[in-house]
């Protein structure tokens, strides 16, 4: 997924549930959790060499067992 694909998708869920709406992880398919999240960084700021193009979403903790479905209705 590309930064602005992400923003677009983030953008079009702040319409339809407002800024107030909590963001979460979902993470492992196979045995999907939900994750809190504790921020974001680039490769830049880590100063990693090679991936300076690239951001990451952090976790924070797990909160909960998550939903398999959460991998069929993402796009």
């Amino acid at each position: 997924m590309r930064l602005s694909d992400l923003i677009e998708r983030l953008e079009e869920y702040r319409e339809q549930l407002g800024d107030d709406a909590e963001v979460r992880l979902m993470t492992q398919p196979s045995y999907p959790f939900e994750n809190s999240i504790k921020g974001v960084c680039s490769a830049e700021d880590m100063e990693m060499e090679g991936d300076a193009n690239v951001v990451y979403i952090v976790e924070l903790k797990q909160l909960a067992y998550g939903s398999q479905v959460a991998w069929d209705a993402a796009f």
